[in-house]
């Protein structure tokens, strides 16, 4: 991956200045530390930045790339790996290549398609393109959103930055915080859609292109999740839908490990990364592994990591994290995500990137995405139950099917029944409402809204359910529910927290790029052809996923239950004298910064410190606040010119 920049003119103005298209890729050093490159054209009106992180064609190519005739430029943050398939294509078309990289592939797909030369691509991309003939910039971003991508207007000037910090180092003053999407991240763990946390700088949305003319600006749809509707299911048996996933993956895979540095894999020991590793195997690569080991056991996996790595005879590498790991690194991902988060997760990703790159590791395959294209969240199993129980609300033994659903939380106890009903009983009078696997859960994350302050209360931000609501495909009531689900989770949890906070920017604050076998987009699109009850059969997650890898792996990871990522969070801050801290919720801290109520916070710090804050909710709430105060210290309050750590 790379990092990239840029600013646009949209009518006659001074030119672009060299040195802002410098202050703005400074903040993408870690992007992209192989080199640096810009190009200034339409008469001084455009400008385009790379940072590179090279690792196709290491010596040739360095961006920006143009066509022949230099009148259509790209720089390019990504990887497009049917580049070799699509090469052949275009030179026969009668094009020259001047390189070996699969950047100089998008100049003449663009010279041959114009603004459709995306669709032949199957890639991972954020990228803009100058086509000085028609003076007219293109911004465009994958499918899916493995790949950040924001712009900004500044009277006529368009800004764009593959990081927000890119943003801020061009505008003459910081942005203002934008409380609607704060509002967001504390229903549905990040901002909705386009939103991001500073007023006037969006997020060009996954499959989307913005396309920038004189004196006009257009953003366009080019890719949506193309689920079907029940009755139009793909006919087949799930024996043959299992060969044709198996295919589909193998060679999702075999082009992701295309390269000129090794590729590695992180390891869970679950089912989605350890399938990539025999995957990658039986293509003939056995990549290096990365796992995290942590040192409290009701996290750690590491058991089962070393049975994969010792099936398929791969060198593993582990980084053990403790919670004192996770309280050093906190400001850094804050810093790295640009964003508040509701739990700790983020911060050992980033110390697992750490450990890629000590290694020498610039590429990792990552399991990221199987389980919302294939069907293996809880929260899936989760919905299906409840509308069991929905049927009969006053069946006692329905409610406890939730219970042993978590046996990690603790809901098993004499209250479990209390909670059950409480908690996932909420709304059973609703199966049919548009989110009602999600809504739960949401309510959940918003009990971090009774902590708001009196200003942050009165603002009165948009419902961020009804503009999640607003924004939904026109078929979406037509969809199966599960199929609903699907869709909200790929739209909210994944793209806007997953690939995102969780991680692009944790692996790219160590100059790592993960690679999505499962996001593959022929891998979607065959999934979203199939009848539901193929990805989960009755409670069995990822059903046809097991069936098409189960020769691959050993038996002990088909017959383990799934166990999601979980990291120590709120309770690790109990401690006294942490000074980020202390700082953060100091009640003048919270004063300044406006958005919580400080008594209501210093009750909720006396619980953590007391070792009572143990639920879910709490621990939330504690982590949202916390990081909120820290992102408000490094993005809003005044420049104090250091990033925290190292980057």
């Amino acid at each position: 991956m790379c990092g990239i920049a840029g600013i646009f003119e949209l009518r006659d103005a001074a030119p672009v200045e060299p040195a802002t298209l410098a202050r703005m890729l400074a903040p993408l050093a870690s992007r992209g530390p192989d080199g640096h490159g810009t190009y200034l054209g339409g008469g001084g009106r455009v400008g385009l930045a790379h940072a590179r992180l090279s690792i196709i064609d290491i010596d040739g190519g360095a961006q920006p790339i143009a066509n022949e005739d230099g009148n259509v430029q790209v720089v390019f943050n990504g990887e497009i790996f049917n580049y070799v398939e699509l090469r052949a294509g275009l030179e026969r078309a009668g094009h020259h290549f001047r390189t070996r990289t699969d950047t100089e592939v998008l100049v003449h797909l663009y010279e041959e398609h114009g603004l459709d030369f995306l669709e032949p691509l199957n890639g991972q991309f954020a990228l803009a393109l100058w086509d000085e003939r028609r003076r007219r910039l293109v911004l465009a971003r994958d499918r899916t959103g493995i790949l950040p991508l924001f712009h900004s207007r500044a009277g006529d000037r368009l800004l764009f930055g593959s990081e927000i910090k890119a943003i801020l180092a061009a505008l003459p003053a910081r942005p203002r915080p934008n409380l609607t999407a704060l509002d967001q991240v504390f229903t549905f763990w990040s901002a909705v859609g386009s939103a991001t946390l500073f007023e006037g700088i969006a997020q060009l949305d996954p499959g989307h292109r913005l396309i920038a003319e004189e004196g006009s600006v257009r953003v366009e749809r080019w890719w949506d999740w193309p689920f079907r509707e029940p009755g139009d299911y793909l006919p087949g048996s799930a024996a043959d839908h299992a060969a044709t996933l198996r295919d589909l993956l193998a060679d999702a895979t075999r082009i992701r490990l295309r390269a000129d540095v090794p590729v590695g894999a992180y390891l869970s020991g679950g089912l989605d990364s350890s399938a990539l590793v025999g995957l990658a195997c039986a293509a003939g690569v056995h990549p290096e592994t990365y796992s995290l080991a942590f040192a409290d056991a009701r996290f750690d996996e590491s058991r089962h990591q070393q049975d994969v790595a010792r099936h398929f005879g791969v060198r593993q590498h582990v980084v053990q994290v403790t919670s004192e790991d996770i309280r050093a690194g906190f400001e850094r991902a804050v810093w790295r995500a640009e964003t508040p988060f509701l739990r700790c997760a983020p911060v050992p990703m980033l110390a697992l990137s750490g450990l890629a790159h000590a290694h020498g590791c610039k590429v990792v395959l990552t399991g990221e995405g199987a389980d919302e294209v294939l069907g293996g969240y809880d929260l899936f199993k989760e919905a299906k139950i409840r509308r069991f129980w929905a049927r009969r609300p006053d069946s006692a033994w329905r409610a406890r099917l939730l219970q042993r659903l978590y046996p990690y939380l603790d809901i098993t106890a004499a209250r479990g029944q209390a909670y059950s009903e409480a908690f996932f009983g909420s709304g059973l009078d609703a199966t049919t409402a548009a989110f009602f696997a999600h809504a739960p859960r949401w309510r959940s994350t918003a009990q971090a809204k009774l902590l708001y302050s009196g200003t942050m209360r009165s603002r009165s931000p948009a419902d961020p359910v009804s503009v999640l609501a607003s924004a939904l495909p026109a078929g979406y009531a037509r969809w199966d529910p599960f199929v609903q689900a699907q869709y909200v989770e790929a739209k909210t949890l994944m793209a806007n927290y997953l690939l995102a906070t969780q991680g692009d920017r944790m692996l790219m604050a160590n100059s790592v790029e993960g690679r999505f076998p499962y996001l593959d987009h022929r891998v979607i699109e065959f999934a979203a052809t199939l009848d539901p009850r193929l990805k989960m059969r009755v409670l069995d997650e990822k059903h046809l996923l097991k069936r098409a890898v189960a020769p691959l792996l050993p038996s002990g990871v088909l017959a383990r239950p799934k166990q999601p990522y979980r990291t120590p969070d709120g309770q690790i801050f109990a401690a006294e004298g942490i000074g980020f801290v202390e700082d953060a919720l100091a009640p003048g801290a919270l004063h300044r910064a406006g958005y919580f109520d400080p008594e209501r916070v210093a009750l909720l710090w006396r619980k953590v410190r007391a070792g009572k804050a143990v639920s879910q909710k709490d621990s939330m709430t504690f982590i949202g606040v916390l990081s909120t105060q820290v992102w408000h210290r490094l993005f809003v309050e005044p420049v104090t010119g250091a990033a925290p750590g190292t980057g």
